[in-house]
This record gives structure tokens, sequence and C-alpha cells, in this order.
């Protein structure tokens, strides 16, 4: 009996000291350096640059339903352009992050930042001090016109002197910021320019490089990894989960024309408690939805992936 509790204790003080370093591990983990090369983009003065960076800005990239507190929509109507000073905070279980200040403020937004900057943690999820950021925007494969038209537009936002919250993790985001969050970069050769058209091949560009998608509609994991179908939806997004946009009998849009699509997507956001950039993408052009509606239709049908959660 004696030895029995002997090596219990054994196993408990081993124990211990295994938690231990294993915290020690993850605390020191928690502010890796990545490498990424800066993209060769500078912003342009050019108003056609600019006016195209905007329509990305508040149509396809949504930047102000996660990067602006403001009644974005009400504004644009009126003909204002939403400040993107960011603080609106996600939960998402593991953490609580607050979006960053995308304004030209010098302090606290981009201004202390450069061009290249801008580009790398867009294309390549690295931020300008060396750590990665958490695979939210998905905008990798964005062509070089068009992330310089971005980049060119967020220079033109006036400054917002506000400060954003810096993220808080539990201990299971710390342990998954130590070991699964790495930089996300382009998943082939990043374009220099693409034409604007109705075809499949750009709305395949649109649904994966400038809207995120598949960030929403394509199961994933803790660390953002992809886990199922494209686009077959199933993922927990504030409570809601994404339906399948397959051509599948199982799709939330099977049947629909490409008219009901277009004209669904022009009434924007209709329940409150949706979590899709809505009142974006109604912003889209005829020509860019129908452009989605073909690449949705085109790509293998899959069933929507069992829901546990």
């Amino acid at each position: 009996m004696k030895r029995i509790k002997k090596i219990a204790k054994r196993f408990v003080s081993g124990l211990l000291i295994l938690v231990i370093l294993l915290v020690v591990l993850i605390s020191m983990r928690q502010n890796l350096k990545f490498e990424a090369p800066y993209p060769d983009v500078r912003a342009s003065s050019d108003s056609n640059v600019i006016n195209r960076g905007r329509h990305i800005v508040f149509s396809q990239a949504h930047c102000a339903d996660c990067h602006s507190k403001q009644n974005a929509d009400s504004l644009l109507e009126l003909g204002i352009e939403p400040a993107l000073s960011g603080g609106r905070l996600f939960d998402v279980g593991i953490a609580k992050i607050y979006t960053p200040n995308l304004t030209s403020d010098s302090v606290y937004g981009l201004g202390r930042r450069t061009d290249g900057e801008i580009a790398r943690v867009i294309r390549y999820g690295v931020h300008a001090n060396g750590n990665a950021v958490l695979n939210f925007m998905g905008f990798a494969n964005m062509s070089d016109d068009d992330l310089t038209a971005v980049v060119s537009y967020l220079r033109t936002q006036k400054p917002v002197h506000e400060p954003v919250p810096s993220p808080e993790y539990s201990m299971m985001g710390k342990t998954v910021k130590a070991f699964l969050i790495k930089p996300v970069g382009p998943s082939h050769a990043v374009e220099k320019h693409i034409k604007p058209d109705s075809s499949i091949a750009y709305g395949e560009y649109i649904v994966t490089s400038t809207t995120n998608c598949a960030g929403c509609h394509t199961k994933r994991d803790l660390s953002g990894k992809f886990t199922g179908p494209l686009m077959a939806g199933g993922n927990n997004v504030e409570g809601l989960i994404s339906p399948n946009l397959t051509p599948d009998s199982s799709s939330r849009i099977f049947g629909w024309s490409e008219q009901t699509f277009i004209e669904r997507m022009r009434l924007g956001k209709i329940n409150p408690a949706s979590p899709m950039p809505w009142n974006s993408f109604k912003r889209m052009t005829d020509l860019e939805l129908k452009a989605i509606y073909r690449y949705l239709k085109s790509i293998p049908a899959a069933k929507t992936p069992a829901v546990d959660e």
C-alpha cells in the first residue's frame, strides 16, 4: 500500500511538472514572429483607383461590417462614408477579438503603417510586428490591382483618434495561438489584374478572394483551417449555422434562378440576427452578383455537413 501511494505521489508530481512546463511553453509562444514578403504595393492618388478601392471596401470586402461601429448602411445611403475606426468585439469562444482601427490616424490607425505593411497583413496575415493575425479576412488571393486600390482608399479615411482594446484569450485560446495560429498566404500565384465580368472565373475570384464567403460557408476548425466541403456550410457563426450554397438539393439556394439570387441579395439584411454582411453585399453590381451565382452553380454539390454544436 505504501508503495502504491509512493508511485501515485510521484505520478501526481510528474504530472504537475508537465503542466507547469506546458503553461510556460504556451506563455513563451504568445508572440511568435513570422517572416513574409512585403507586396510591391504603393497607394495611388488616381481617383479611379481610389473609387475602385472604395467599392471593394464597402461591398465585396464588407470592411465596414467589422471595422465600423456606426450604422454604415444608413450613412452610405446618405452619401456619407462610415469611419473604419474598429473596436467591434468578436467573441469567438476562445478569445475576445477587437477589430483594428483602419483610419489614417497616426497613433491608433494606419497612419503609422507603410503601404507595404498594410498590404502584407492583408495578403500574408503578418502584422507589422511580425505576429500572425487570426485568419478572419481571407483576402490573400486578392489581385495586385485590387490590393493597391484598397490600400489607396484606406489612405483617404479621415483619422479617428481612438484606441482599440487588446485581444483577450482564454487558456484554450492561448494554447491555440501558441501552436496552431500561423500566417495564411496566397493559395496560388496572385494575379496582377483581373477583369471584372460575369464569368464563372470572376465569380470564383470574388467568392474566394474578395468576399471571404468560404470563411463562413465552409466548415473550419479552431485554427481556421478548412475541414469541410467547399461552400457546404455548417459553421456556427455568432450562434447561427451557415447554410449550404453548393448545387446540392440541401442547398439554401437550390432551385434559385440567377434573377432570384440577385433580387435576394439586393434586399439586404432581413433577419437582424444574421451575421452575414447582407447590406454590404447588396451594393455589389449586377455583373458581380451574376458571376457569383454562376460560380456557385459550377462547384461540386455537397450535402450540408452534420452539425453537432
